[in-house]
This record gives C-alpha cells, sequence and structure tokens, in this order.
C-alpha cells in the first residue's frame, strides 16, 4: 500500500523542505471562514518603495509549469487565467489512499460544475503508468467529462515533485514504497495569480466540508479585486 503522509506530517516536515513556508498558519483555523478573505500560505518579501510609501508586500506564487491533460491538450499557468482552482497529486492504479481523495474531491467539484471561474488540476505521480488514454479513462470512471474544468495532468516526475513541493503537498521518492514514491492526500485552494491560499487534507470530510466553506470567500475577493469600470 502506498505509504500515507497526514497533514499534520505534512506541518511538521514537508513544508520545511517545501519552496516556502507556512507564515500565514491561521489559513488552517477553523476561524478563518469566517474571514473576508483568505491569508497567503508560502514565502513573502517586503519591498520597501522609492517614493517612500507604504512598502509593498509580494507573496510566492506556484512557479511556471508546462502539463498535458487527459485530452492531450497543454495545461500551464494561462489555463487558469481569471480562475481559482483546487490540486491534488493521485496516481490511477492506487489502492490506498486515492480513492477516497478523488471521491472527496469529487464533492467540492460537483458543488462547483459548470463554474467558469472554479478549476481542478490533479497532477499524476506515476507518469510512467498514467499514459494520456490511462488519464481520460480515470476521469470517465469518475463521471468527470469536462476536461476544460478538471484536469488530469502528467509531465516529468521531477517536474510534478517540484510542484508538489509549490503546493505545500507531500509527494517524493521513497524506495520503501510501492513504484518507490510516497505522498499525502492535501489539497491546495490556489488563486487566480497562483497564490496558495488554503490547505486541507484530501481524507477528512470536516476538511473538504472547510474548503467548500472557504471557496467562495476567494471568489468573492477575487470578484471585489476585479479593475472597476
Amino acid at each position: 500500500m502506498m505509504r500515507y503522509f497526514s497533514l499534520e506530517a505534512l506541518r511538521g516536515g514537508a513544508l520545511a523542505l517545501s519552496a516556502g513556508l507556512l507564515l500565514a498558519s491561521c489559513s488552517l483555523d477553523s476561524n478563518s471562514e469566517k474571514a473576508a478573505t483568505l491569508p497567503y500560505i508560502g514565502e513573502r518579501e517586503v519591498k520597501p518603495r522609492a517614493d517612500g510609501g507604504p512598502a509593498d508586500t509580494v507573496f510566492a506564487v506556484v512557479p511556471t509549469f508546462q502539463l498535458t491533460n487527459q485530452q492531450g491538450q497543454p495545461v500551464n499557468k494561462a489555463t487558469f487565467s481569471g480562475k481559482v482552482y483546487v490540486t491534488d497529486f493521485f496516481f490511477a492504479t492506487c489502492p490506498s489512499i486515492c480513492p477516497k481523495m478523488q471521491s472527496e474531491l469529487l464533492r467540492v467539484y460537483e458543488q462547483y460544475k459548470g463554474n467558469p471561474r472554479v478549476a481542478f488540476l490533479s497532477h499524476t505521480i506515476d507518469p510512467d503508468h498514467d499514459s494520456i488514454p490511462v488519464l481520460r479513462d480515470y476521469a470517465e470512471r469518475l463521471g468527470v467529462k469536462d476536461a476544460s474544468q478538471w484536469h488530469f495532468a502528467t509531465a516529468a516526475r521531477d517536474t510534478v515533485f517540484g510542484l508538489a513541493h509549490a503546493y505545500f503537498t507531500a509527494a517524493q521518492p521513497d524506495k520503501e514504497a510501492p513504484g518507490g514514491v510516497a505522498h499525502n492526500g492535501t489539497f491546495a485552494l490556489v488563486d487566480s495569480k497562483g497564490h496558495v491560499r488554503g490547505l486541507y487534507d484530501g481524507m477528512v470530510k470536516a476538511e473538504v466540508d472547510r474548503l467548500i466553506r472557504e471557496l467562495p470567500v476567494l471568489l468573492n475577493e477575487e470578484e471585489a479585486n476585479q479593475p472597476k469600470p
């Protein structure tokens, strides 16, 4: 069975190995859903302004990526322009945590199915097996017909592992795990500019319920930040 890392373990270990640090820990607090905005997760840089005005805070963003989805279409940051999206990491033959994760993520998808402002991105961590036809079959068996809203994507393993760190998710080589890979069930909520705004344990229903509650908070924030005509 594939080794599983809980979100608690992620907080304690995998985050330290990620590209950024969880500075806004309140995003994992149940009170965050009551806020008008969600906090930013990851490294931030304070940049003084040349005119002496208030310093600007620049938050970490997910790096540029190039993936291919279940329809053979390219997936990159431009794919999610103007959208918020939810990510996870899985593999098609996973007998342990992936079925539970995907059933939970499917609950979120059903809430936002057909909503052009919300997308989903599932990365395979077994690209050698999970070819485009395998990913297409996997999506169809889940009942996901719209590849433009929920992307089941593949790339080289090194690319996927790098993205896992960027999304504060534990996915890494492990010789003791079947297939030589271990991962956890973290879902990451990402805004339209590529900032991670929430982390949720996809193995825990209450955590996924929190994601469902917090998604509208982020959507409202995005709408409020749209340029006024």
